[in-house]
């Protein structure tokens, strides 16, 4: 590994301390180096505040070292007045002779400006040390800019046996405690996190953060006719609520009725979401729901946890197929599944479809997260 791929993993280890507190503006981390040392390091903290580059120039205790040391940055320094001053200028007043960066913006109207402004100013300018990696950890930004929606993560829960619910819809604990404290912490850090009109029904969930510490995300129901009966804990109030549907617009009590047309519900949905700068988007819902992002492949991620318990019969889990990476948590196998024909994370080829797996994949393995 060479001395640029050493410090920009840092910057990119450094970004992600971000996750769940910057959306819908990337995931950015910066490491200033000066005599083969690290003089100043900082991360985009919260949306609305200073960003990355700001954060590190500040952390440097001597300020006269800044000159004439180098930049890492995992995003193009942006030249832009919006909230926050251009760090373009910024690292030009400091006088940081080298900036090595890993992405150019997405945005092809700015994409290259802030590279080029450094440049103009007399900065060396690296561009793509990690590209594959910085791509990676922005995958939201990227599918946001590229696609112009937000970034879908299916989630779901079925059994051994290919079911994730039983026949009359209930699937409640199906997945183990630590599948159930995996999926709290997912959700900590998207969004919004999305159901359909059934399992909103039958299984009353609040969408919440519960058993990991984090803010609650935005909550949407997808309620084509408004059948959903008002004492369910999606209409509490407690927590921004959309619920889209084909019969009005309306607002009141923390609750967004958004009307869409029944013939392009999934696509205006989501066009929707976009305008409201929405990120990313946990769909939890059904197998119906589920199969709705699926069939359009209009998804990007999928997470999908199996227990060891059977049903024998009951609602067939949905069938998925994409580049995916087994392990496991505590009791229940966990499938990372990647969409592999989209622009965001990166290409592979796709795998068999999962469905029902069987006896000999439930072995001790690491858990997913740490």
């Amino acid at each position: 590994m060479g001395i640029d791929e050493h410090y920009m993993h840092r910057a990119l280890a450094l970004a992600q301390l971000g996750l769940g507190s910057v959306s819908p503006n990337p995931l950015v981390g910066c490491v200033i180096v000066g005599e083969n040392q690290i003089i100043g390091e900082g991360w985009h903290q919260k949306i609305g505040e200073a960003h990355a580059e700001a954060n590190a120039i500040k952390s440097a205790t001597d300020e006269s070292a800044l000159s004439g040391s180098t930049l890492y940055v995992n995003l193009e320094p942006c030249t832009h007045i919006g909230k926050t001053p251009p760090c373009a200028d910024l690292i030009l007043e400091k006088k940081i002779k080298r900036v090595v960066i890993a992405n150019l913006d997405a945005n092809k109207a700015v994409s290259g400006g802030g590279a080029e402004k450094l440049r103009e100013g007399g900065a060396e300018v690296i561009v793509g040390v990690l590209e594959k990696e910085g791509r990676i950890l922005n995958k939201r930004f990227f599918a946001n800019v590229e696609k112009r929606r937000p970034y879908i993560i299916l989630k779901w829960a079925q059994t051994a046996d290919g079911f994730m619910a039983r026949t009359d819809f209930s699937s409640q604990w199906i997945s183990g405690e630590t599948a159930r404290q995996f999926a709290h912490k997912m959700r900590s850090e998207e969004d919004a996190v999305l159901t359909g009109r059934q399992t909103a029904q039958c299984d009353n969930p609040q969408l919440s953060v519960r058993l990991w510490q984090g803010r609650n995300p935005i909550r949407i129901a997808m309620d084509r006719y408004l059948k959903l009966p008002p004492t369910l804990h999606l209409f509490d109030g407690s927590a921004e609520t959309l619920i889209y549907n084909v019969k009005k617009t309306e607002e009141g009590n923390n609750l967004f009725y958004v009307k869409v047309s029944e013939e392009n519900f999934l696509s205006e949905m989501q066009a929707d979401l976009h305008r409201r700068r929405i990120g990313s988007v946990m769909a939890e819902g059904g197998a119906q729901t589920l199969r709705l992002f699926i069939e359009a492949d209009a998804w990007d991620e999928a997470h999908v946890f199996v227990s060891p318990k059977k049903f024998g019969e009951g609602i067939a889990a949905p069938k998925i197929a994409g580049r995916t990476t087994a392990s496991q948590a505590g009791e229940d196998r966990y499938f990372f599944i990647e969409n592999t024909r989209g622009k965001c994370g990166h290409a592979g080829e796709a795998l068999p479809l999962i469905s029902q797996p069987d006896e000999a994949f439930y072995k001790p393995k690491r858990p997913p997260y740490g």
